[in-house]
């Protein structure tokens, strides 16, 4: 199942932002958003031919005005009375917009649930009352986007909400950039064999790490295992082996908590990956691949996720 971002926690303007940066993609780059203040029915705008909107084969070609309507209410629902007296304020705005010749679609962007029986009653509304077609994009829609669209989830900072926890990456940073290259550690031979001995069938079940991410993506990182035990067991790295603990024992009591919001493991080595090296960029980017594998290697000796079933 792919990540569900909580788009209820932007405020208005960051979801107006968002709504902006998607048409972008699926209108073209042409897309003008407006700033702050009365928008007359309008947060954006664009001028032309559709990349991909509605399709690539059919794309819709005119004027479109934009509009995103936010709700902080995690459950709300196109079906509610409040976004229906919503609508119903747009209609006049609308019937002017498409008076003065400035829209002949129009995209109104919402993060409420949404019906496909009501999809087609509020579409029709809209048509009937101002002659405009029109395109409702709710919640679903947009989070089928920000999946298909992943850079714009980046640029607009959804990658927190998926971590309602924050802890101190700079730990674990200043370990991965200590962390020396393939010959500054005396490899030992058959480590590999050694640490695939030990089995994973049970920790995965229990951590809902899916058996495609263990095998095509964390097991390429078991050959380095060796490397980061013998780097972070040097006394000479006693302090290293102190932010790396105190990066562990951070991480662990928050994805015990919240590990609830997550469907797989796989999403919280992801999200831990993307916030890693979001907040110290310059530092990590060329050695990006060791964030997941020092991840890998806190799963792998159980230093984060479960051991065991929880008791009933």
């Amino acid at each position: 199942m792919s990540l569900k971002y909580p788009l209820d926690q932007l405020n208005d303007l960051e979801f107006e932002d968002l709504t902006v940066s998607i048409c972008r993609k699926i209108l073209g780059i042409g897309t003008i958003g407006f700033t702050a203040g009365k928008d007359g029915g309008r947060d954006g705008r664009f001028s032309g031919t559709a990349q991909s909107f509605p399709s690539t084969a059919v794309p819709w070609a005119g004027k479109f005005i934009i509009q995103a309507k936010h709700t902080n209410a995690p459950y709300a629902s196109c079906s509610d009375t409040e976004f229906q007296k919503i609508v119903e304020a747009e209609l006049p705005k609308i019937q002017k917009l498409k008076a003065d010749g400035e829209l002949d679609y129009y995209l109104l962007f919402t993060n409420r649930r949404l019906t496909g029986q009501q999809d087609a009653v509020i579409r029709d509304v809209i048509k009937k009352e101002t002659g405009v077609e029109a395109f409702l994009a709710a919640d679903n829609t947009i989070q089928a986007w920000l999946v298909e669209y992943p850079s714009v989830a980046k640029e607009n900072g959804l990658l927190s909400l998926l971590l309602p926890f924050e802890f101190y990456e700079k730990d674990i940073c200043d370990v991965i950039q200590a962390f020396p290259g393939n010959k500054g550690i005396q490899e030992i031979l058959d480590n590999d064999k050694k640490w695939l001995y030990i089995s994973k069938e049970e920790k995965n079940r229990i951590n809902k790490l899916s058996h495609d991410y263990f095998t095509e993506v964390l097991l390429r990182d078991v050959k380095d295992f060796d490397r980061i035990k013998c780097f972070l067991e040097d006394p000479a790295n006693s302090i290293l082996k102190e932010k790396y603990d105190a990066t562990v024992y951070e991480l662990q009591a928050q994805i015990m908590t919240y590990k609830a919001r997550y469907e797989t493991f796989d999403e919280i080595f992801t999200i831990l990956y993307e916030f890693i090296v979001s907040k110290n960029q310059e530092a990590l980017l060329p050695r990006r691949r060791l964030v997941r594998m020092f991840l890998h290697y806190m799963y792998f000796i159980c230093d984060i996720g479960k051991k065991e079933e929880d008791k009933a």
